[in-house]
């Protein structure tokens, strides 16, 4: 919860509205905004309202629903929903918000399109914070697997089976994959409202299209999605998060810390894939004295 001012409105892209959500009135001297890319692909900006409170630190927090989920309402069309259509929408909501100079945090495939972004060196980025990403999904799918392999026999062989069958839609694959999810992607009970609503509410036609069925199962047009051999073109501050048990794993942020001159990486011992839930007060405050290191070295 946030003591500030909430803004909420709508800006023109692609024929549609891109939905956004700002909370607090401004910054305060020195400081910059924190724009927020959420997950998914097509998992709503819920996901991440446990960001809130940076606002109190006298920075506005900025989010949006990328179009075609949540409040950013577009109809069925599979094509479009493409990393270059993202990545220029960043761009949109930057110039519609005037966001001439500011941070921005992308969890999961919100730090892929951080990447994707901070690749195109786009002026008055000041520093990336990448929570719970990859740079590889060949990479992910390894260390994913490897995870799947400490489930339980018989979820295993259900999600074996059904894939093998081209039943990944079917709910019992559903129902399988969230003991992955409960174990890696957030380990608290019952999950926290905001985090349990975005799941509910993801759009299945862009996750699937561009990832797949299931968070160990990339069959989307990322599956061979890869900024590896880019992450020394990122020439930002740059701070790497994920929890003990995430679905990240150490392997995969290793390799974007390797590649990132610079970056810092820290490890939330208590969290899956979602720390800034799980250990909210730890995340904040591992992530606002980051934003306040870059301001005050500017």
């Amino acid at each position: 919860m946030t003591t500030q001012a909430v803004q909420t409105g709508r800006i023109p892209f692609k024929g549609f509205h891109t939905w956004y959500r700002v909370v607090g009135d401004g910054e305060e001297p020195g400081k910059l905004p924190l724009l927020c890319l959420h997950g998914g692909p097509g998992c709503p900006h819920e996901s991440l309202v446990a960001l809130d409170p940076l606002a109190e630190t006298g920075r506005r927090v900025i989010y949006y629903d990328q179009l075609g989920c949540g409040n950013s309402v577009a109809p069925s069309n599979p094509s479009m929903w493409t990393v270059a259509l993202y990545v220029e929408e960043v761009d949109v909501v930057r110039q519609a918000l005037g966001l001439d100079e500011v941070h921005i945090l992308g969890q999961s495939w919100g730090g892929m399109l951080a990447q994707e972004y901070a690749l195109t060196q786009p002026a008055g980025l000041v520093s990336l914070i990448l929570s719970s990403t990859l740079s590889s999904s060949a990479l992910w799918a390894e260390e994913t697997h490897k995870l799947r392999m400490q489930l339980p026999e018989d979820i295993q062989a259900r999600l074996t089976e059904l894939e093998a069958a081209g039943q990944t839609s079917d709910p019992a694959y559903q129902d399988a994959a969230m003991e992955f999810m409960r174990r890696h992607v957030c380990r608290m009970d019952p999950w926290p409202e905001p985090l349990a609503q975005a799941i509910a509410n993801t759009n299945i036609e862009i996750y699937t299209t561009m990832w797949g069925p299931s968070e160990f199962y990339p069959t989307g047009t990322l599956r061979d999605w890869s900024v590896t051999e880019r992450l020394g073109e990122i020439r930002v501050p740059t701070l790497i998060t994920s929890g003990r048990y995430d679905e990240s794993t150490p392997a995969v942020n290793e390799v974007i810390r390797n590649g990132i001159a610079g970056s810092k990486q820290v490890i939330f011992e208590h969290s899956g894939h979602s720390a800034l839930f799980e250990e909210q007060e730890a995340y904040l405050q591992v992530v606002g004295d980051f934003l306040e290191r870059v301001e005050s070295g500017r």
